[in-house]
């Protein structure tokens, strides 16, 4: 006896049910292949965006929330401000390097965009930039520009172009070699121009700082707080806060993605107990014929493992498409909680070969019960019955 010629005969013996079926394990898994592909890949870019701010700690507003805080991960603009001579008074500490930033949010060719405001050439050293075309600011109050690479190309700039912020043109001097960062969507001018900018005289976002030795970070962070009201963290601290809300928002998604494969899997038991009935007769012809109980048994649990394999093959299929049209529509409607994250599509290998063995293993699971009743009708019971 073919067992897989049986078992594949069987399956397509009534095509609707089979189709409908399917689409049931399908849907699940193409539900729970989206939901964690675009979860994951929120983790994913944070943990990128933390690593590129290129500093030892951050020196933040007393009052800052942990939703601000992940706007300084992700390169947004926060609602809390300081000083600027909290700066200069913090800029003497020995060993420790300091730079301030001003953040604010404008539309620059009709695209929400973020204008940093920096000191020219402290941060250039800071951050190791390099320039892939034009100059870099010169002067503290220079009215000029430099943009990411990523800046320039949504929104169709080059060197020497003219763009308006806040009804004042500045000329584009510069674009900045890719950073792999949210650099790459800032735009920098001199932090004295964007304090003129948008009305911010005298104060700051938030500074970044970088020490040579980090196991003094206690005797650091002691001589910061002693010298102004302020709030540090290290980067490791604050990608912890940010990951911590972003795990909320996956186990959300996890739980919904799990509600979608639940019903799946009743879908299966339903169609193999519909086909336990149906094919009582079958099940007695088979077993008069010297067909043992543990034949029947693997004849449907393989049918059900099988539209596990299917409908998790075409839910990841399904999954990843669905997550590359639903990512852009997420993002414009807007993730306020998430600030600053983007839900993105990206092929994970380890998601895909998840997703197709938890498919499998949950129809399975799913046809045990339906295979053992078949497994445990006697062939008197099956065609007196059939």
């Amino acid at each position: 006896m073919n067992l897989f010629k049986l078992v594949s005969s069987n399956l397509f013996r009534r095509k609707g049910r089979f189709i409908f079926t399917l689409l049931g394990i399908s849907i699940g898994m193409a539900s729970f292949v989206a939901l964690l592909s675009m979860g994951g890949n929120m983790q994913s870019v944070v943990k990128t965006q933390a690593e590129s701010l290129g500093a030892s700690f951050m020196i933040m507003p007393e009052d800052i929330c942990i939703y601000n805080q992940m706007a300084i991960v992700t390169g947004e603009t926060i609602s809390e401000s300081m000083e600027y001579q909290v700066f200069e008074n913090l800029s003497g500490i020995d060993e420790v390097t300091i730079i301030p930033h001003l953040t604010q949010k404008t539309a620059i060719k009709e695209k929400p965009s973020v204008v940093a405001g920096i000191l020219p050439q402290e941060t250039y050293n800071f951050k190791g930039w390099e320039m892939g075309e034009g100059e870099f600011l010169i002067s503290a109050d220079e009215n000029a520009a430099v943009i990411g690479t990523d800046f320039a190309a949504t929104r169709e700039l080059k060197v020497g172009d003219m763009v308006t912020v806040r009804g004042e043109e500045l000329p584009v001097k510069g674009i900045l070699a890719k950073t792999q960062g949210n650099d790459d969507m800032t735009m920098f001018v001199p932090l004295a121009v964007a304090q003129r900018l948008f009305e911010k005289d005298g104060y700051i976002s938030y500074m970044s700082a970088k020490v040579e030795d980090m196991s003094k970070m206690e005797d650091y962070e002691a001589a910061i707080v002693g010298t102004a009201n302020v709030q540090v963290a290290t980067n490791d601290q604050l990608l912890e806060s940010v990951l911590s809300i972003i795990g909320s928002v996956n186990s959300t998604l996890q739980l919904i993605a799990g509600v979608a494969l639940i019903a799946a899997s009743f879908g299966i038991i339903n169609t193999m107990m519909t086909a336990v009935y149906e094919r009582r007769r079958e099940i007695g012809i088979l077993c008069a014929i010297g067909g043992k109980s543990g034949t029947i048994f693997k004849v449907f649990l393989l049918e059900s493992g099988l539209y596990g394999l299917l409908g998790g093959i075409v839910g990841v299929l399904a999954g990843y498409i669905v997550s590359v049209f639903a990512a852009p529509i997420i993002n414009q409607e807007g993730l306020d909680m998430l600030k600053g994250v983007s839900a993105e599509a990206s092929i994970d290998m380890n998601l895909v070969l998840t997703a197709v063995g938890v498919s499998l293993v949950i129809s399975i699971i799913s046809g045990i019960y339906p295979a053992w009743k078949a497994s445990k009708l006697t062939p008197v019971e099956a065609i007196s019955n059939g």
